[in-house]
């Protein structure tokens, strides 16, 4: 019997028909050269007979009698594929805005969960005679380890699939247990989580105090798993005493973080949504990106958030409110430690300023990548004391008062804004990818927007191209294609200022080299003096 964890069945706790957990993406293939006709049949076969290469495909979820626990996941459920794999033709001429508009469309509503909770739509009527594949795969059920499974399931690396060995016996479809045996599994599960917590404590009270005060040693940050490398804040374990009380380790806390959270400022972006949705891509190359980024000493990541920055900026452009402080950008974290295969999500959220106060687009990306950098060092320092589940007896009650009530909340302007919306970058393979003997040739992630949160930007690498995914409440962001238009036009800044004209970059290298040289020097006369001073001293004292 596996029981969910608290961070997978909170998706299903706080899923609501305004607000579905589901996941997906949508991709261009190019047909296999000679193919006439609907390609729907080839792909509907092709994955018939890949579906015991992935447990996703024939899970299903049981609830707990009541309601008093977190869910459990059975195996071998029916798969019906007319229900599971659906085909749609767009009307005449079948452009890309048609597109845009049918797979936000798809996208909205939640899933059945009395079924496998994974669907996939072929488009076709596509005016270039391409066919578009549709996924969407709810959120509890697609752990990291579950979406690398379902890949190698369903593609290959070339045009001609690859054999995979036939499904053996089909296993029975598994009932619910009794009413008895679950709700004794879950006291059992319950008992088992508050004990890890129990046992934890002591270590998770030190290494926060250490962590965060900046006090640990370099062998015990790279246990906690924080970054040892100098200039994160860690430090050495000098004064911190195990047996010191929570609440000096709390003043310590926050004596070192200047200014407490900071609060983004209220936009279009951070209101009570909608179940009507908007969706389109931006297709932007790999290789530009990473020259801006070396251009510019940063990360890949520092760049993606330094576009969508720059589209927030223009979008907002006649709104002086909303540039008036920096927006923050809500961006997700892996939690997984390295061989972990463990069937579970293992995320956190990173709250990063997007630095959208800044009108120079420099500053602008200097103060993203210094935002970053405190972000990582923080996350890296405290990820192991960040719980990925908890005792779940009970939750699922009170989940059912706090949803609404946060709807209420937000919708209310009493949540403040702890960000404004999220901006998740995803390394993706870098080979060309195929589906049934079709060529993958885009592929967009489709991800989840949330009261507060009306806008997600998901970004995947893939095949030598960034694949920038909006996500967006329809009544919020009614002008997406706009923003898009935006995200084209950030990047393209940036990339103008990476090519700037060779003569003044060696000016401005120069200029630093020059200024450097003479504070240099300036120190080295100051060092000199004093040296002089000093040895002058000690011969007086001597005489």
């Amino acid at each position: 019997m596996h029981h969910l964890s608290a961070l997978d069945a909170l998706f299903l706790q706080l899923e609501t028909a305004e607000v579905p957990a589901h996941v997906g993406s949508v991709s261009l293939l190019k047909k296999p050269g000679g193919h006439r006709g609907s390609f729907y049949p080839r792909i509907r076969k092709h994955i018939e007979s890949r579906l015991h290469l992935a447990p996703l495909f024939s899970r299903r979820l049981a609830f707990m009698p009541l309601d008093l626990a977190n869910p459990i996941w059975l195996s071998g459920a029916k798969i019906d594929l007319d229900h599971h794999i659906r085909r749609v033709v767009l009307p005449k001429p079948g452009t890309q805005e048609q597109l845009d508009a049918a797979v936000a469309k798809l996208h909205e509503g939640m899933m059945d969960r009395d079924r496998p909770l994974w669907e996939f739509v072929v488009i076709e009527g596509l005016q270039d005679g391409n066919v578009a594949f549709y996924s969407r795969i709810h959120h509890a059920a697609l752990d990291g380890q579950g979406g690398v499974a379902l890949a190698q399931a369903i593609l290959d690396t070339s045009g001609k699939p690859r054999t995979v060995e036939p499904a053996g016996k089909k296993a029975k479809p598994r009932l619910p247990p009794s009413t008895a045996k679950m709700l004794s599994a879950a006291f059992r599960n319950t008992v088992a989580q508050y004990s890890r917590i129990v046992k934890a404590v002591p270590d998770a009270i030190r290494l926060a105090g250490a962590a965060g005060a900046g006090l640990l040693s370099s062998s015990e940050a790279k246990q906690a798993g924080a970054p040892s490398e100098q200039g994160t804040g860690f430090g050495h374990l000098a004064d911190f005493k195990p047996g010191e009380s929570l609440q000096k380790i709390a003043k310590s806390l926050l004596k070192k973080i200047p200014g407490g959270i900071a609060l983004g400022p209220r936009t279009s972006l951070n209101v009570a949504i909608s179940g009507e949705r908007a969706f389109t891509g931006v297709e932007l190359p790999l290789e530009e990106t990473k020259s801006i980024a070396r251009q510019f000493d940063a990360k890949l990541n520092d760049i993606v958030l330094a576009v969508c920055a720059g589209a927030l900026r223009r979008y907002f452009a006649g709104n002086k409110a909303a540039l008036a402080k920096e927006m923050i950008g809500g961006v997700p974290a892996s939690l997984r430690v390295p061989g972990d295969t463990s069937q579970s999500n293992q995320v956190t959220m990173m709250l990063i300023s997007m630095a959208t106060h800044i009108a120079d687009p420099r500053k602008r990306l200097a103060a993203i990548i210094t935002a970053t950098t405190k972000a990582k060092a923080l996350t890296g320092g405290m990820k192991n004391l960040i719980p990925t589940d908890l005792p779940s007896l009970g939750i699922p009650w009170l989940m059912s008062v706090i949803t609404p009530l946060y709807r209420t909340a937000v919708a209310s302007n009493r949540i403040p804004v702890v960000a404004n919306l999220v901006v998740s970058n995803v390394p993706g393979p870098q080979m060309p990818l195929y589906l049934a003997g079709a060529e993958l040739i885009t592929y967009y992630p489709v991800s989840i927007v949330t009261h507060g949160l009306a806008l997600n930007i998901t970004i995947q690498s893939y095949a030598g191209k960034l694949y920038y995914g909006l996500i967006a409440c329809k009544e919020a962001v009614p002008d997406l294609r706009k923003f898009a238009g935006h995200i084209k036009e950030a990047h393209e800044e940036l990339l103008a200022l990476s090519r700037a004209p060779a003569k003044a970059q060696t000016r401005t290298t120069r200029a630093k080299k020059v200024a450097g040289k003479a504070r240099t020097d300036a120190q080295r006369k100051t060092t000199a003096k004093v040296d002089v001073k000093s040895r002058s001293g000690s011969k007086g004292k001597a005489a």
